[in-house]
């Protein structure tokens, strides 16, 4: 069966299907669904099954055409990947993980994710639960900044936690252009730079909806209901998501020994993984036709 068009392009989908390797009879767990790009081409690739999770409630229309399509391969589960372990009883022969904000999350402006353009300043990918608004209007000077240099190591955050509180103290901040034009006020745009709200941005979204502590939480259930040679796959795009990534597999890993240069470093047998990858990154074309790959890294790790 084939997939209908995607609408949004699934970040190193051939490298996640190749490490990820499904096969036939065997259960799989798209644990961001986000528009089913990895769903539907892990269904594609065998006549397995694939379970699906997500807290996004928008995506049910996707994820009912995707259950019309493939019918009981295909099963949807509404809840965070954090709650992995709850939502997934059975044991699973591999789980793929796409970290972060998703394309349609982006591009639909009354999310309020995207600071290019004016929204209502929410960012819940629940929609439900405090939404960046509430936090940027209530925490202290001292927390916000600490957390936009935390979560968005953004090193001039004092000076626009400091911008954000004397301006609240006038009026509430409602949108999203409006926090942007708060934070130009400290670092000022600069032709073919990097926007200067990006990391302030990242630092909300990520505080709004805890993704460092759903991520930790994720992947220890993911890796424990792994069956023998099971497979974790996950792609994250910056260096706070990844480095947790990275800690957690190595840690899980034991020491490595290596059987020769060429051969991927195995691990000793008290370990829950007996393989782990190091950073794979997409290829340069890929980059070219997608940008949200460009900061990607893949990392996957097969259970003992």
């Amino acid at each position: 069966m084939v997939a209908a068009k995607a609408r949004h392009i699934p970040v190193m989908l051939k490298e996640v299907l190749q490490y990820l390797n499904p096969q036939k009879g065997e259960i799989y767990v798209d644990a961001t669904f986000g528009n089913g790009g990895y769903s539907a081409a892990i269904l594609d690739k065998a006549p397995c099954k694939v379970i699906a999770l997500d807290r996004d409630p928008n995506v049910i229309i996707r994820a009912n055409e995707l259950k019309n399509m493939y019918g009981e391969r295909f099963e949807f589960r509404a809840g965070k990947f954090g709650d992995f372990a709850d939502l997934i009883s059975e044991k699973i022969n591999g789980a793929v993980f796409d970290i972060g904000v998703s394309s349609m999350q982006l591009d639909d402006a009354n999310r309020g994710f995207s600071f290019s353009k004016e929204a209502d300043l929410d960012m819940r990918m629940s929609c439900e639960g405090m939404s960046a608004k509430d936090i940027v209007n209530s925490l202290a000077e001292k927390e916000l900044a600490d957390m936009i240099f935390n979560y968005g190591e953004e090193h001039k955050s004092r000076q626009i936690a400091q911008k954000i509180v004397e301006y609240r103290r006038k009026k509430k901040i409602e949108t999203t252009t409006e926090l942007a034009e708060i934070i130009y006020t400290v670092i000022h745009r600069k032709a073919g730079e990097i926007d200067p709200a990006t990391r302030t941005f990242q630092a909300l979204r990520i505080a709004v909806n805890d993704e460092l502590g759903e991520l930790e939480r994720g992947l220890n259930g993911a890796a424990n209901r792994l069956l023998k040679g099971g497979r974790l796959v996950v792609v994250d795009f910056h260096s706070l998501e990844d480095r947790i990534v990275k800690n957690f597999m190595k840690e899980n890993g034991g020491k490595k020994v290596r059987i020769s240069k060429y051969a991927p470093e195995l691990a000793e047998d008290n370990s829950l993984f007996c393989e782990v990858s190091k950073a794979i990154v997409p290829i340069a074309d890929e980059c070219c036709n997608n940008p949200r790959a460009r900061s990607a890294k893949l990392r996957y790790a097969v259970r003992r």
